[in-house]
């Protein structure tokens, strides 16, 4: 059985969506619904993280546990990484980093990713990837790739396409897939709370600047990342007013 624990950093602040944490979505907040489906995931506890009352009052109402961070942290793990420290958890305990805007995150995702850090006790981080099938997506860098060794562990990360297929790509009028088989990584993490310490307290690396990816900061600084491969990726995340809208399409159904 794995014991873990989720933390929701959630930001009010939005510049594509503003208040993007409390659209409605068929009469829940979106916090809300992400909530609801880390409570299906079987963690042992679930926070929620934020630098905004509104968000707090909203949460604080629908039942959750919720942790008002500093306002100036530059990413979604500082503000994890604040809410271990406060909460004075073990450094072996494993905390998944679940982001505020996906909704429709299957719980069985949540808990498995979980599961991937208990089990590959090298890691330090655990994540998820899923098969590309798409040529074009394979050139979209709004898509982050990622490649592995034999034992599942991360190479690169990279909104490039990664490995380059030479004889393939060389050829402008070829459409499908090439042979070797592309992943696209899903931004879903299990660390552990060690781990959340020291990577915040670690400068950006040169990659991660150039790449803007957080998690080449692991990987930089020697650690391992072990990434699950799922068959199919999860439902959408909510970054635009077009992506909420369809989110509520789906769930309305």
């Amino acid at each position: 059985m794995t014991d873990f624990k989720v933390v929701i950093p959630s930001r009010y602040d939005s510049s594509r969506l503003p208040g993007k944490p409390l659209v409605d979505i068929r009469g829940r907040t979106m916090i809300e619904h992400v909530y609801r489906q880390a409570e299906k995931s079987g963690a042992s506890e679930i926070v929620i993280a934020t630098d905004d009352h509104r968000v707090q009052q909203v949460a604080e109402a629908f039942g959750a546990t919720v942790e008002m961070t500093h306002a100036n942290h530059a990413s979604g793990t500082d503000r994890i990484a604040e809410v271990v420290a406060r909460r004075a958890w073990d450094k072996d305990t494993i905390i998944v980093n679940l982001q505020g805007d996906e909704p429709l995150i299957p719980p069985t995702l949540i808990h498995e990713v979980a599961a991937a850090l208990q089990t590959h006790q090298q890691a330090s981080v655990a994540t998820l990837a899923t098969p590309i099938h798409k040529k074009k997506d394979i050139f979209d860098p709004h898509i982050v790739k990622v490649v592995m060794n034999s034992a599942g562990y991360a190479l690169y990360f990279s909104r490039a396409a990664i490995p380059w297929d030479r004889d393939c790509f060389s050829d402008q009028g070829n459409t499908e897939p090439p042979a070797h088989e592309y992943y696209r990584h899903l931004g879903l993490y299990a660390y552990r709370a060690a781990m959340l310490q020291k990577i915040t307290s670690e400068q950006p690396c040169v990659l991660e600047r150039a790449e803007q990816l957080e998690q080449l900061r692991v990987l930089w600084h020697g650690d391992a990342i072990h990434v699950t491969v799922i068959d199919e990726p999860p439902g959408h995340g909510i970054d635009t007013p077009e992506d909420l809208e369809r989110v509520r399409a789906i769930i309305g159904t």
